[in-house]
């Protein structure tokens, strides 16, 4: 089928600002890792062309210098803490609201999705004082709370779409056979629900590898960092020793495990995102 001049037309007119997007996000990125490879002597000679050597110093440098193995480690430890604190808490809550039909359900569901929409910066004072008196402040496990909490409401309003589109009648076969409500909780509608599970996990885990205010908040000495607070000392520590490699390099790690897990479970997000909006 031919298609007209017009259809052509449109079609070009939406690709091309795709592609100029597409070029515009890119190309920063692959200058950074290009920038990871090459020496500080050659980044201000050629900053813009392909290194004369893939040199990894920057980032041995990075990883040995600059500590970026202990931020790793606490961003690893951090972000699966708080992954897994989410699930814990949001999979009974969400199942609570959807199924169990308790005075002030609707209202506890409309309290979290409103939840969503305020902003977190205001409740970084009070968590402060909270966790300070807590005996939180600077502590690993601390932050992994903060993260989960934070992202309750997101959780709860993907699991319960849902939990919503399973049959009532598959709980009640499973009551009828003994189970109780936990059971049925984690023996059937868990495994039903394991796309949105999966899809809120992943979310989760790359906004808390990335999230870096609440780190700079809360955590204070150097042997706590998560990966973001030890990329912005070495960006600040650049500016005097121009150590424009290293940082490049530490970029590099924190960016390429993110880029990996998208890569991987990209259609899995986008599926379970879809499905959980058209079933919510």
């Amino acid at each position: 089928m031919k298609r007209s001049v017009g259809q052509i037309m449109g079609r070009t007119g939406i690709r091309i600002p795709l592609i100029l997007w597409t070029i515009a996000v890119l190309y920063p990125i692959f200058w950074m890792f290009l920038g990871s490879f090459k020496s500080n002597a050659e980044i201000y000679r050629n900053p813009w062309g392909w290194p004369e050597t893939f040199n990894i110093a920057n980032f041995s440098q990075a990883w040995t210098n600059y500590n970026i193995d202990v931020s790793v480690f606490n961003s690893l430890l951090v972000t699966l803490l708080g992954a897994v604190l989410t699930l814990v808490l949001a999979i009974p809550t969400a199942y609570a609201i959807e199924r169990m039909n308790f005075r002030g359900s609707k209202v506890l569901f409309t309290v979290y999705i409103s939840a969503m929409m305020i902003p977190m910066v205001l409740g970084w004072i009070p968590l402060f004082f909270l966790l300070d008196d807590l005996n939180l402040l600077d502590n690993i496990f601390g932050l992994a709370i903060v993260y989960a909490v934070s992202q309750l409401p997101f959780s709860i309003f993907v699991l319960t779409s849902f939990m919503s589109t399973i049959p009532k009648s598959l709980e009640e076969s499973a009551a009828i056979d003994g189970l109780s409500p936990y059971g049925i909780l984690f023996k059937i509608v868990t495994p039903l629900s394991m796309s949105g599970i999966i899809t809120v996990t992943i979310m989760n885990c790359i906004q808390f590898w990335n999230e870096y205010f609440m780190a700079l908040i809360f955590l204070q000495t150097k042997t706590n960092y998560t990966l973001a607070l030890a990329i912005d000392y070495i960006s600040n520590e650049a500016q005097y020793t121009n150590a424009w490699g290293t940082l490049f390099a530490s970029l590099v790690i924190a960016i390429v495990p993110v880029i990996i897990l998208y890569g991987i479970f990209q259609r899995r997000i986008a599926k379970g995102m879809t499905e959980g909006a058209i079933k919510g």
